[in-house]
């Protein structure tokens, strides 16, 4: 599959066509995967029952939390990285038609 962004990791930027986004702190910024078409028995679900997924990739990271004394904690998530998230958890952002999810690093409750 190609994906058609680009994402540099050394500056944890992306890059899509002219749009740049990178996020503050301790944000991240998520696509989300893909919806169930279908249950484990078959039946094909109508797009107005579909459920908000609640897994997807980090796309992009900000430079870290400022803690109380000054100094920077690095986010525990790197870009590429398939995430669980909250169901209701980040904003829903749209960027030349394809959607992402920005949200803070404690809205993540584990790596996959």
């Amino acid at each position: 599959m190609t994906i058609p962004f680009l994402a540099n990791q050394s500056c944890n930027q992306i890059t899509y066509m002219s749009v740049s986004i990178k996020p503050l702190a301790d944000r991240v910024l998520v696509r989300p995967a893909a919806a169930e078409e279908r249950t484990a028995s078959g039946i094909i679900i109508p797009d107005s029952a579909k459920e908000k997924p609640q897994k997807g990739e980090i796309v992009a990271i900000g430079e870290g939390k400022t803690a109380e004394n000054g100094t920077v904690v690095k986010p525990q998530v790197k870009v590429g990285d398939n995430v669980l998230y909250g169901k209701y958890a980040g904003t829903e952002i749209t960027v030349d038609g394809k959607d992402y999810l920005i949200m803070r690093e404690s809205d993540i409750f584990a790596i996959l």
